[in-house]
């Protein structure tokens, strides 16, 4: 959360395996945020994501809410775990 934090993360989630309890070993972490910096650039969100990865030791599929495919969005949403 620290991390989150540092980088103006307002809401974040989880979603996907972990949150379904269907995670494996190999499983990746899915992860939605809402950015409040909106001038974060590109690189700044690949240090985040890079900065979860090693926190987390887990691969992580960051992903901006405001970037969810609409076709995916309920989903995504119903399965959701606030961490923020």
């Amino acid at each position: 959360i620290k991390i989150l934090n540092k980088y103006h993360v307002g809401m974040a989630g989880i979603f996907g395996s972990y949150s379904r309890g269907e995670q494996k070993r190999t499983s990746d972490i899915d992860i939605v945020v809402d950015i409040k910096n909106k001038n974060m650039s590109l690189l700044g969100f690949i240090r985040l994501n890079r900065l979860l990865e090693e926190a987390l030791k887990r691969k992580v599929d960051l992903v901006e809410y405001s970037a969810i495919k609409p076709r995916l969005k309920d989903r995504i949403l119903k399965e959701e775990i606030r961490i923020i």
